[in-house]
């Protein structure tokens, strides 16, 4: 079985939480060899929603599987040796540290690279090196705040957060297409480069794709926002018995759905003739159809909305999408034996390759689990590898409890 479009690549990962660690899963499910590099403490994930006390919590299960773990000290010039032992063998090197640690822990892009010249380097930021935010904390929340999407979800009352860290995981998915592209140009001229990922300016572009409105003019020719996403009737609707999401969109879906109800004729007033008048009334249209729905079971207007070839959807609660049967045909959950954890059920990526494959992705690792396998790679003997974690630079995985997490 081939073993994935990135086999071959290997990926040095000096990243935690979530925005890194998500692109790196990415890159070990397309195959790349990824090593995760935690400080003693462990990644601060780790004990998120960590019941059992094994350092093994959820998401970071979710988030770090395909990936081997070594425990390095970077305060310690011996763990900054090391990584940098490291970073000579690697095709990627990936941190989302803040600038002073960056340079603090000697891993710029100039550090490494002097390294490891063909390198491609992949530097996550909460805001980029162009602006007067670079250099200060952030978090998906912040990012959500400050891109305009908390303002655009709370639509015309108070500001929102989605209920997910989106921010985190749109970087993620920018780091992804920039990592690759760089190796793309890689391959092609020989040349490795730094990427800068910010989260802001990412989450701004993703958000105003939809939602800048009048003003992609300059100037502005109208507010921005998009009517249609902007309205508090767009929501799940209530059935007679629940409720079911549908996106009454296209001409013919309106002129499809004005039949269902017996009101054809809505479909010739000029207020509903065109995506661009319809959008301008879309509060009345979406409040029809919340009236509409109202008066059928989910059932019926589910087998008649597929019938009439408009978008439809059961609202699903989480435990719910594990049983949907189009997630179970698809097989996108699998179960997986972890060494210490039991039986897991994990998410198989969801893009498909066909003549590559995906390849093998380990369990998620236990913290410092591959630290003396790496290392000995490196050359060192069990001489050298008890020297260095006597010292304090490494630390090998051994039995008993994680050390505690790091405090808030």
């Amino acid at each position: 079985m081939p073993g994935g479009p990135l086999a071959g690549v290997r990926v040095l990962d000096v990243t935690s939480t979530f925005m890194g660690p998500y692109c790196t899963l990415l890159m070990a499910q397309m195959g790349a060899e990824v090593l995760k590099v935690e400080p003693p403490a462990g990644d601060l994930v780790r004990y998120v929603g960590d019941r059992r006390g094994t350092g093994m919590g959820p998401i970071f299960l979710n988030a770090n599987r395909g990936k081997r773990s070594i425990v390095l000290d970077l305060a310690h010039p011996e763990g900054r040796d090391l990584l940098g032992r490291l970073a000579a063998e690697h095709d990627v090197f990936v941190h989302n540290v803040r600038p002073a640690a960056e340079k603090k822990l000697a891993i710029s892009y100039a550090d490494i690279a002097a390294i490891n010249p063909a390198v491609v380097y992949c530097a996550l930021y909460g805001f980029s090196s162009a602006g007067p935010y670079h250099g200060q904390p952030a978090y998906d929340d912040v990012i959500q705040a400050a891109s305009g999407l908390a303002a655009a979800q709370g639509s015309t009352g108070p500001p929102e957060y989605v209920r997910t860290v989106v921010a985190d995981k749109v970087a993620a998915l920018m780091a992804l297409g920039a990592i690759n592209a760089a190796l793309y140009h890689r391959a092609a001229t020989g040349v490795g480069q730094a990427v800068e990922v910010p989260m802001l300016e990412t989450l701004v572009g993703f958000t105003m794709l939809d939602q800048q409105g009048g003003y992609v003019y300059d100037p502005p020719a109208g507010p921005t926002g998009y009517a249609r996403t902007s309205s508090p009737h767009r929501r799940p609707y209530r059935t007679a018995d629940g409720h079911l999401s549908t996106m009454i969109y296209t001409d013919q879906h309106w002129r499809s759905f004005f039949g269902l109800i017996g009101r054809p004729e809505l479909a010739d007033d000029p207020r509903n003739a065109t995506i661009t008048a319809r959008t301008d009334h879309i509060d009345e249209l979406y409040e029809l159809v919340a009236t509409e729905l109202a008066t059928r079971t989910t059932e019926q207007w589910r087998t008649a909305l597929e019938q009439a070839g408009i978008p439809v959807m059961p609202v699903n609660s989480l435990p719910e999408v594990f049983d949907d049967a189009h997630i179970v045909a698809a097989e996108l959950f699998e179960q997986v034996e972890h060494p210490t954890e039991g039986m897991l059920r994990l998410a198989r990526a969801a893009v498909g390759f066909s003549a590559s494959g995906h390849g093998e992705v380990r369990p998620g690792p236990r913290l410092g689990e591959h630290t003396e396998e790496v290392l000995a790679g490196l050359g060192l003997d069990a001489a050298d590898i008890t020297r260095l974690t006597t010292a304090g630079a490494c630390a090998p995985r051994r039995g008993g409890a994680p050390p505690p997490p790091p405090a808030d």
